[in-house]
């Protein structure tokens, strides 16, 4: 039997919202009421008090921007720089297929020992975006990741301290062997055994059963989707020829895919309530 408050103990209220946001908020007309995300977060397990000090914690990241509906009532949506996060990470969360191998793009940054602070912002920015580190100061990403990461860097104003180039990886490593260097494998692949231990077993709840009751349907969605929209960050998508053998990544890739086909539209109705 599947533990739902072990799973809902995994989730922080602010990563819920924006996965709520991303998944459904974002395409409903006018801004989501406060009242509905109450509704919408308790499905999941986050009480009240917690959505609203998310909520603010968000609005001061300048990432929910406070509005009133068409009815009056308090409601948040998304800033600018939200809606672009959230239209970047979506070809990465949503793929439907592994990437193609693209070549390589490099970050080469500089900062001044006087800005020194941006310094540590760039690396943990990189970082995120599933950059590995190839020397001090390089950083390396599948190709792909080239706009995301110009899209990034311009929002943060740090655009004006790095270059980026193109190119193949030529040796002297053998490139599988340097990609080990570059990033961290085997961190990688425990978060994917992590998802598919948390995730698997709730898809094969799924497939046992005919009927897919809304309110279930999206909460088992929204967690999933808060679980796996991190991981293509950490995982950038290495090309598969570069990663050890039995990687878990196209493993926990096909659950969530058959999750996010099974249940997400499911769980549309219960948004729309």
């Amino acid at each position: 039997m599947i533990n739902v408050s072990d799973q809902q103990a995994q989730h922080a209220p602010r990563s819920l919202i924006v996965t709520l946001y991303g998944a459904y908020g974002r395409f409903v007309p006018g801004p989501v009421p406060v009242a509905e995300l109450i509704r919408l977060l308790a499905a999941v397990g986050v009480d009240a008090p917690s959505v609203r000090s998310s909520v603010s914690r968000l609005k001061r990241r300048g990432l929910l921007v406070p509005a009133r509906t068409a009815r009056g009532a308090a409601g948040y949506e998304l800033s600018p720089d939200a809606r672009q996060l959230l239209e970047d990470g979506d070809r990465r969360v949503y793929a439907t297929a592994p990437p193609a191998d693209e070549g390589w793009v490099l970050a080469v940054f500089s900062v001044p020992e006087s800005e020194r602070q941006k310094r540590h912002v760039l690396r943990s920015r990189l970082s995120g975006l599933g950059f590995g580190t190839a020397a001090p100061g390089v950083w390396i990403a599948p190709a792909r990741l080239y706009e995301e990461t110009r899209h990034t860097l311009e929002r943060l104003r740090l655009d004006t301290y790095v270059d980026f180039f193109r190119g193949e990886h030529l040796g002297f490593a053998p490139t599988a062997e340097a990609v080990a260097r570059w990033w961290d494998l085997a961190g990688i692949a425990e978060q994917h055994e992590a998802f598919l231990d948390r995730h698997a077993r709730v898809l094969h709840a799924w497939e046992q059963r005919a009927d897919t009751p809304p309110e279930e349907a999206y909460r088992d969605y929204l967690l999933a989707l808060d679980s796996w929209r991190h991981l293509p960050y950490a995982d950038p998508g290495l090309p598969a020829a570069l990663l050890p053998a039995a990687w878990p990544g196209a493993r926990s890739a096909t659950v969530f895919r058959a999750l996010h086909e099974r249940l997400r539209d499911a769980g549309a109705a219960f948004v729309e309530g």
